[in-house]
């Protein structure tokens, strides 16, 4: 078995994992501006993802963490030409995170909507970056032959990087507000629903517009075929999940846009396949699953530790979301003591 391919499958699959997962955070935090009419709409909608936010990402920190010790020199350069962009995911999720426990904790207004502009911005920031950092690295950077990015900043924020960008945005955002759909009842669930179905539509139109422009760039290798049928099953289930949710269907369109965002990301790593960090500079200084993997012995360790841990990760993950499965409503937020 070839244990640098496997682990870019694993490496791929807990990106899927923390972009279908926390997606849909983010998706609820960038939600609150459009959906919340008083303090106890919002108090609703972060209680709505309260138990799971944070154990959505760890699979960001798992994530990180296989790709440093199975891929150190895609790590490396990765974080050589992305660092202020990352550097801002970071920052976003920490605010995000702060907010989260701290807003409940003042007695003015102020401090509340100070707090919630952080969990707004919290959450759109590492939406749109995670989008534009993945959208260079499939178009390619300019690395020279040590691995070393030697491009700018403003050469990250290209016309296809941006589209890629508003594409995670759009996808996180109705990912959310159907979140919000499957997990409250009354107005609060007709709002979203309502909200889902308008940015739904343009979710389509820019998802396709990105995907289309990612197939187009590889029309000249050899697994095109399978590139463009990921493409199409996340165009498909993305149309699905509008109109499960225009027919009321909230656990089907959930669980479509789910689905589009996983087969979204597996476009994104067949149309890498089978380099990792593309070099513009030369298609020689480019880094592979091969040359940026770590030793035999390495991945070999790797590979006996995550045939443990990571059953019982799962079944820990979703035995959490069986126990808070129930829908949630305005009724249960308990009065503000403040």
């Amino acid at each position: 078995m070839d244990l640098a391919l496997l682990w870019f499958g694993i490496v791929g699959f807990l990106f899927i994992g923390y972009f279908v997962l926390d997606g849909f955070d983010f998706g609820v935090g960038m939600s609150m501006p459009f959906l919340a009419k008083d303090d106890t709409d919002k108090r609703l909608l972060i209680n709505t993802i309260g138990p799971v936010w944070d154990l959505n990402e760890t699979w960001l920190i798992v994530a990180g963490a296989s790709l440093f010790a199975a891929f150190p020199y895609w790590y490396a350069t990765l974080f050589d030409g992305f660092y202020l962009a990352l550097l801002l995911i970071l920052l976003a999720l920490i605010a995000r995170g702060v907010s989260f426990e701290y807003r409940r904790l003042g007695k003015s207004p102020r401090w509340k909507a100070w707090f919630d502009g952080m969990i707004v911005v919290g959450s759109a920031v590492p939406a749109l970056l995670w989008g534009v950092a993945f959208a260079n690295i499939v178009q390619g950077v300019a690395i020279d032959e040590s691995g070393t990015y030697t491009g700018s900043l403003f050469d990250l924020l290209n016309v296809y990087a941006i589209l890629g960008g508003l594409t995670t945005l759009l996808l996180f955002f109705t990912h959310g507000v159907q979140f919000v759909a499957l997990k409250t009842e009354g107005e609060m669930r007709e709002r979203a629903r309502a909200l889902a179905k308008r940015s739904g539509l343009v979710t389509i139109v820019v998802a396709a517009a990105f995907l289309v422009w990612t197939a187009a760039q590889h029309l000249d290798v050899a697994h095109l075929p399978l590139i463009l049928a990921l493409a199409g099953g996340a165009a498909v289930a993305l149309i699905g999940s509008w109109l499960a949710n225009a027919g009321g269907r909230e656990r089907w369109a959930f669980g479509l846009m789910a689905t589009t965002i996983a087969l979204a990301v597996g476009t994104i790593l067949a149309a890498m396949y089978p380099n990792v960090m593309p070099s513009t500079t030369d298609p020689a200084f480019s880094l592979t699953i091969e040359n940026a993997s770590s030793s035999t012995y390495t991945l070999q360790i790797m590979t006996w530790l995550a045939l443990f841990s990571m059953p019982l990760v799962l079944a820990y993950q979703g035995w959490t979301y069986w126990v808070f499965r129930k829908r949630l409503t305005r009724d249960l937020i308990p009065a503000d003591a403040h």
